[in-house]
């Protein structure tokens, strides 16, 4: 039998009860970033323009909780950003 040391258990149980956290998180970034977008195809530029803004607050607090690397927030926030402000830009 190989020796299992309590630290092993205890890091096997925080990472498992991080991953959830994370997969929590991810999932409430999707849906705020989804409702940017049927917004900006739905062609209203004041809803796309406050979705983004709660898309940036969401994206931003998954970096400072670690869920999301800051490049991957930063190319996230531009793009759709891109897309609020071509859809202003039109209008």
């Amino acid at each position: 039998m190989p020796v299992v040391h309590k630290s092993t258990i205890k890091r096997a149980r925080q990472s498992v009860r991080r991953a959830l956290r994370n997969r929590a998180v991810l999932s409430s970034v999707k849906s705020v970033m989804k409702k940017v977008l049927t917004a900006v195809e739905s062609k209203n530029a004041a809803a796309a323009k406050t979705a983004l803004r709660e898309a940036t607050a969401a994206l931003n607090k998954a970096r400072s909780k670690g869920v999301l690397r800051r490049n991957t927030v930063s190319r996230r926030v531009s793009r759709l950003a891109a897309r609020v402000n071509a859809l202003s830009a039109k209008a």
